[in-house]
């Protein structure tokens, strides 16, 4: 009686410590698993943003502007980018758009849709940003404290040396920096946190300049 007794507290200890290293191990692989996908997100945005391209939009003919527009909750643009197809794939319209989410926080969404040359790009046209949305919209990041959209207007005459920060981008332009400023509305200390992202736009096209060196 008394091994009997024995070898079923041993065995009850031991199931008892198996139990909770798994727990904990599973506790772990779910952390690990929202860090990487919070780090995957912020990689994707960034890569969108820096993967836009200066389309012509064919609203006013040959000498159209290029298609980016945005506010501080929206954003819409072509990016050569796209969570679908990576980097190998066609250009894609791109839609940034700050929706509300569970008990007053936000959420950002992001929809994609195949870039078909200057016919496909109608929402353009309009001096608002006019997001048509897709069948499939990516959900970036939720419950946030809030999500606002930037873009750096640089001063075309002095470079680097000026410019500044605006809500709202309407210019026939593209922006040279945008910035998509966001935070969690309850902070977790184990868990990676949402971060600002700062991502520059590689193009140098003028709007009002029709032929280039390289055509």
């Amino acid at each position: 009686m008394i091994s009997i007794t024995l070898v079923a507290a041993i065995a009850t200890g031991m199931l008892m410590a198996m139990r909770g290293g798994l727990l904990s191990l599973g506790r772990t692989q779910t952390r690990l698993d929202e860090n990487r996908r919070a780090l995957g997100i912020q990689r994707i945005l960034s890569m969108q943003l820096g993967g836009a391209i200066p389309a012509r939009t064919g609203c006013s003919g040959q000498l159209s502007p290029f298609a980016f527009r945005g506010t501080n909750a929206a954003l819409e643009m072509v990016s050569t980018y796209s969570i679908a197809e990576g980097s190998r794939g066609a250009p894609h319209i791109v839609e940034y758009q700050v929706a509300p989410d569970v008990g007053g926080t936000v959420q950002l969404i992001v929809n994609e849709r195949l870039y078909a040359g200057p016919a496909s790009t109608a929402g353009f046209c309009s001096e608002n940003v006019v997001l048509q949305g897709s069948p499939q919209p990516f959900v970036a990041a939720t419950r946030l404290a809030y999500c606002r959209i930037s873009y750096f207007q640089m001063n075309p005459d002095t470079q680097f040396r000026g410019g500044g920060w605006v809500d709202a981008w309407n210019d026939p332009n593209m922006p040279s920096v945008v910035r998509i400023d966001m935070a969690p509305a309850a902070p977790d200390l184990v868990r990676l946190p949402v971060v600002a992202i700062t991502a520059p736009l590689y193009v140098n096209r003028v709007f009002d300049e029709v032929h280039y060196d390289d055509q």
